[in-house]
């Protein structure tokens, strides 16, 4: 019986012991000084971001309100055509243009860095021209009487360069027709005219190329040559039989 005793608790402590280590191994250990400080600064970070966020939605929404009155106020004035705001942060543009295309204006936003940038509004029936929109974007103040005159002094320049072919071209002919300067040579016809008219001049040689052409047919050249040939056949006949 006791060599039974000694034998079960021989085998069975270990294993006891054993599940009872990796059962205390498995619970979470006491936080010490330091971690608890940890998650009280976490803690405190996260309360804080929480708090910056609903802020910052609080802000937004605020923002927002304030310029659909204004936007509303704008669309009731009958006199203004346009409002320049001053220059903003981008979420402050983006909640303005989106404030506008709600109300169904025309929004633009200028500026070429992004601290100087601001929104400009514009009511449907007085949308900007493509013109006003290159003023505002080069900084420039959009004047109506400025741009007129700068739109006459372009088509100006376009009408003068479209005359500047015709003009070199024009310099570039005769201020007289040679035939008249020269009439008194060549006659009243024109010199090519005239070279089908001429007759031949014996004294000069001068033989019209119309004279020279011959107006005969295959047919009528070669029985004149066989003439010819025959002809002179028989005058050398005629030479011998006299010589004898």
């Amino acid at each position: 019986m006791r060599t039974l005793h000694t034998q079960l608790t021989t085998k069975w402590i270990p294993k006891m012991a054993d599940l009872l280590g990796s059962i205390l191994n498995s619970m979470e250990k006491p936080p010490t000084v330091g971690d608890q400080e940890s998650r009280r600064k976490a803690r405190e970070q996260a309360a804080r971001l929480k708090k910056m966020e609903e802020d910052e939605k609080r802000k937004k929404a605020e923002f927002r309100k304030k310029m659909e009155k204004e936007v509303s106020n704008f669309i009731q004035d009958c006199i203004e055509q346009k409002r320049k705001y001053n220059p903003m942060g981008k979420i402050e543009r983006s909640i303005l243009h989106d404030v506008a295309e709600v109300a169904g204006l025309t929004s633009f936003s200028f500026g070429e860095d992004e601290e100087s940038r601001y929104v400009m509004l514009f009511k449907k029936e007085f949308a900007p021209s493509d013109e006003e929109l290159e003023a505002y974007r080069k900084g420039e103040e959009w004047d109506p009487k400025v741009a007129e005159q700068r739109r006459r002094l372009k088509e100006q320049a376009a009408l003068e360069e479209a005359e500047a072919p015709r003009s070199k071209k024009s310099e570039t002919c005769p201020n007289s027709n040679y035939r008249d300067k020269y009439s008194h040579l060549i006659g009243t016809s024109a010199a090519k005219d005239a070279a089908h008219t001429l007759e031949a001049n014996s004294a000069y040689g001068c033989v019209p190329v119309a004279n020279k052409r011959d107006t005969r047919s295959i047919e009528e050249a070669m029985n004149a040559i066989r003439a010819k040939k025959r002809q002179k056949r028989e005058d050398d006949t005629g030479a011998q039989s006299s010589t004898y």
